[in-house]
């Protein structure tokens, strides 16, 4: 059986070596990211070449994922770049940029903040080392008070749990970013820090109006954002969901159960998402995972996760192809586990009532009663493909499309294996090739059983009324 669960793979100085993008993508890479946060425009052209040259020589052309730095607020710069901050003392953020910072005020990036925070609220600096109390608000200073001692340095994070930051959804470099993004044809865009559905209106609106075809996928990475969650999928392509910044503004205890939510959520909609974060933390050093790191991967995929994320295991790591065959053979066990019966029981419960939600659950319940080998999906724009994926077929999704783009935008969703074919014009020559495609590509194998469905309207998107069974 192949493996249904995509695996998300960051580019960074790691996979330089000659060979180990090749590596990446032979044991189960499906989806290359750039984190914007680091380098420039150069660099990342330098890896796109890189992983699409490497696609080409491997026959396993992955996806191109832009993760931007996204709205943040951040310190200033201190006079000595660093300072100490003691528990008890009183520590001022100023919109006062004038003057470099000092070991009792520095100024913050977000020049409404003072509007927006009131005594008793939490700021947390660097990600957490440092936590504040606001005291009181003095014209436009916020007056805190230090409740534990570390050093601090200049341009470290700024977080403010349980506040409503008004940040613009996209900055000025996150736009430059993504017109970079759209000029290089990459294909998804892993937006930072999503609040609500405007910010993603937003950006879907730069993208639309470049002419470009982009997805977008919404990182949950505070509270904000998880309390409007489901106005979120609803305006997003997909969902990351984004534990490192999530555990900084909220308890920790309380990240499985929003991550189980959000799967959830993601699930009855058909919308896919990706569980990121520290899956396997401890492999940037060593060349085996923890086993609490065997079981963060299981469990995502248990609660049914399209994709799994490696951040530093790829990106700065010291084993990253084992990184990506400890996912692969994690993947791999946890799949063939799976009660599929019992999945498609569940999902048939709260299925949408029209003709394409009705075709896709019966083709994966007839799957699954003649134990075929693979539903073969001819699609146009990847949307039979995607609505199969979202009843969990035991039967892998082998999706033809003449789409190169479409093929690539594919590679997010569990169980679906795209593949490009060729153009079709009836519906007896759109199925004829497809079955072909996939026989040639070694999906499939005399003797084997399919079953086919698509829409037989060709030219119409999100049309499927067809199935079919063919014995190979």
């Amino acid at each position: 059986m192949l493996k249904k669960t995509k695996i998300v793979c960051t580019m960074g100085p790691s996979v330089e070596k000659e060979g180990v993008i090749e590596a990446l993508l032979q044991n189960g890479m499906n989806v290359a990211r750039f984190n914007f946060s680091h380098g420039d425009h150069a660099e990342h052209l330098d890896r796109i070449n890189k992983v699409r040259e490497a696609g080409k020589a491997t026959g396993k052309m992955p996806s191109l994922l832009l993760d931007t730095k996204g709205p943040e607020m951040r310190l200033g710069k201190f006079a000595d770049g660093k300072v100490q901050l003691v528990a008890g003392q009183k520590f001022t953020l100023t919109t006062d940029d004038s003057t470099p910072g000092t070991a009792e005020r520095v100024s913050v990036s977000h020049k409404e903040l003072y509007k927006e925070v009131k005594p008793g609220n939490t700021i947390l600096l660097s990600d957490g080392l440092v936590s504040l109390t606001v005291e009181e608000i003095n014209g436009t200073d916020i007056v805190t008070t230090v409740m534990n001692s570390g050093i601090m340095g200049t341009l470290k994070r700024v977080a403010a749990p349980g506040v409503a930051v008004n940040l613009p959804p996209i900055s000025d470099r996150d736009r430059q970013d993504i017109l970079f993004g759209i000029k290089n044809d990459m294909d998804f865009i892993a937006a930072s820090f999503i609040q609500r559905a405007s910010d993603v209106k937003t950006i879907r609106t730069l993208v639309e109006e470049n002419g470009a075809r982009m997805e977008i996928i919404s990182k949950i990475e505070n509270m904000e954002g998880v309390q409007n969650i489901d106005e979120i999928i609803e305006a997003s392509d997909g969902i990351m969901v984004a534990r490192g910044d999530l555990g900084v503004e909220i308890p920790a205890e309380d990240v499985p159960l929003i991550q189980k939510m959000i799967i959830e959520k993601c699930n009855k909609l058909g919308k896919p998402v990706i569980v990121a974060t520290q899956m396997l933390e401890s492999m940037v050093n060593n060349p085996r995972c923890t086993r609490a790191e065997a079981s963060d991967v299981a469990n995502a995929i248990m609660d049914g996760t399209d994709a799994i994320m490696l951040s530093g295991e790829t990106a700065s790591g010291d084993y990253p192809v084992e990184a990506v065959q400890t996912m692969n053979k994690i993947a791999h066990r946890i799949e063939n586990s799976l009660q599929y019966n019992e999945l498609l029981t569940n999902k048939g419960i709260e299925r949408q009532a029209n003709t394409t939600d009705a075709i896709s659950h019966a083709t994966v319940q007839l799957a699954y009663e003649l134990d075929a080998s693979a539903i073969v999906t001819p699609t146009e724009s990847g949307y039979t493909a995607r609505m199969v994926s979202k009843y969990r077929p035991k039967a892998g999704v082998i999706a033809v499309t003449p789409n190169a783009k479409s093929q690539r935008l594919l590679n997010l969703r569990w169980g679906v294996y795209p593949i490009v074919g060729s153009c079709w014009s009836s519906t007896d020559e759109m199925i004829e090739g497809a079955m072909k495609t996939s026989v040639e590509e070694g999906y499939l194998k005399k003797g084997d059983i399919a079953v086919v469905t698509a829409g037989i309207t060709l030219s119409a998107a999100g049309n499927t009324n067809m199935i079919k069974v063919h014995i190979v």
